[in-house]
């Protein structure tokens, strides 16, 4: 009995997070209801296994690319003699795995030293970008998952854009490290800390400095690697998140490593490297956990019970006729054309089904693309033409003509349907067919 109503409370919670037709508009509700179904999603992401996944994958190929990664970003760094500034991070990195992890950087700081990238020559250098550029590659293909972008930036925008990151990202990281720094060693700063209480938060400050160069750090990533345009408010939240789960796991990880002797006698020396690939795998996972909580703040309607939504004509069309409504509405009050992403949030349904009926009924010539930017959604004819029955043909039209391969041994009364005869069984159907169809 008790796991009936377990089931029963379970169930209308989900029902309150997924299909609730009014949601709550004050706060802390609000807030809840928000985190409540964002949570929901993440989890339903990490159990079907497509997070997961790509997190293994990146693992795999960091391992293959951390090397050459590094020797790219050194290079420049080198070139200004301020590469030791950016051993700290990568010694901070492998501090969760104790004294292993240490000797790990030492080793990798090593192979990044033996590398010389001005003598590999034009083939080994090419591979040498090759191999990094294929890093982040992959990165952006997980982050596009994420993201339900389809498509990937060309080719030459790879190149530019992956390599200015490589190239800027660790000498920007590194200038703000000596901004702050010197910020810090002022005279005025230091005349500051001899007054109380501004000393103590100065002092707060310092050692809360490097964990917000982690959080702009991953609010960078989450709003430079997808190709869509990301709200910075919503990468800097995603950000925030991570970077505290970043640290919660390192100490964690660090405990569960201190206790780890057991694991060190069944592996013997292969201990570190499983470790090593454990530490690597939480940290992608948590990167795009964040990546997830940024994309469903600014997209809450993509929160479904399934990742892939399985499409029905009545979601559709139901959807479809919502859509023109929110649109003609503004139009013929005199108000400015809505944007796309908010009529699409406003409909609370994922943006790719939304996405492709607006795109349907833009190439029927029902809608049109307006504003500035492009972004926003207006009447592609006068409202007096545009009727329900147009919309509904627009949605139901197969553009790619694929309903032409069914065979022509169904009667084509069958395939028409007139909405007259939709009542008629198909027993009476088969007895009349010579009637109005065609024998086979």
């Amino acid at each position: 009995m008790a796991s009936f109503q377990f089931k029963d409370r379970l169930q209308s919670a989900e029902t309150w997070i997924l299909a609730n037709p009014n949601p709550p508009q004050h706060w802390p509700w609000t807030w809840l209801y928000k985190t409540g179904r964002t949570a929901y999603a993440l989890a339903r992401d990490v159990i079907s296994g497509n997070l997961t996944l790509h997190a293994m994958s990146l693992v795999y190929t960091t391992l293959l690319s951390i090397v050459p990664l590094l020797a790219l970003s050194f290079s420049v760094l080198k070139a200004l003699g301020v590469h030791q500034r950016m051993e700290p991070f990568l010694f901070q990195f492998f501090r969760p795995m104790g004294p292993q992890g240490v000797e790990i950087a030492e080793q990798i700081l090593g192979f990044v030293d033996n590398m010389k990238v001005g003598v590999l020559g034009s083939v080994g250098l090419a591979l040498l970008v090759y191999t990094v550029v294929s890093l982040v590659q992959k990165i952006e293909r997980s982050f596009n998952m994420i993201w339900r972008v389809p498509d990937m930036r060309s080719m030459a925008q790879r190149f530019s854009n992956y390599l200015s990151v490589i190239m800027v990202g660790p000498l920007l990281m590194v200038s703000a490290i000596g901004i702050s720094a010197t910020i810090f060693s002022s005279a005025f700063v230091q005349a500051l800390m001899e007054i109380e209480p501004l000393g103590s938060m100065i002092v707060f400050a310092t050692r809360f400095t490097p964990f917000m160069l982690v959080v702009g750090a991953f609010t960078f990533v989450y709003v430079f690697i997808p190709n869509t345009r990301v709200k910075l408010r919503y990468a800097f939240i995603g950000g925030l998140v991570a970077g505290i789960s970043w640290q919660a796991a390192g100490m964690l990880f660090a405990s569960f490593v201190a206790g780890s002797a057991k694991y060190a006698a069944i592996y013997s020396s292969f201990a570190i490297g499983i470790i090593l690939l454990i530490w690597v795998y939480l940290n992608w996972m948590i990167l795009l956990l964040g990546s997830s909580i940024a994309f469903y703040l600014q997209n809450p309607g993509s929160v479904a019970k399934r990742s892939q939504v399985r499409l029905s004509p009545e979601l559709l069309e139901k959807t479809g006729l919502a859509l023109m409504w929110l649109v003609a509405k503004p139009f013929s009050e005199g108000r400015p054309a809505p944007q796309q992403e908010a009529v699409e949030q406003q409909l609370r349904v994922p943006g790719e089904v939304t996405r492709g009926i607006s795109d349907k009924l833009i190439r029927a010539r029902l809608l049109t693309l307006a504003g500035r930017n492009g972004d926003c959604l207006a009447p592609g004819q006068s409202l007096e033409r545009i009727t329900v029955g147009s919309v509904l043909e627009a949605i139901r039209h197969d553009e790619d003509r694929v309903a032409d391969r069914l065979p022509y041994a169904v009667p084509s009364y069958l395939m028409e349907r007139p909405p007259e005869h939709e009542s008629v069984s198909f027993a009476e159907l088969l007895k009349q067919e010579g009637g109005y169809g065609e024998k086979t």
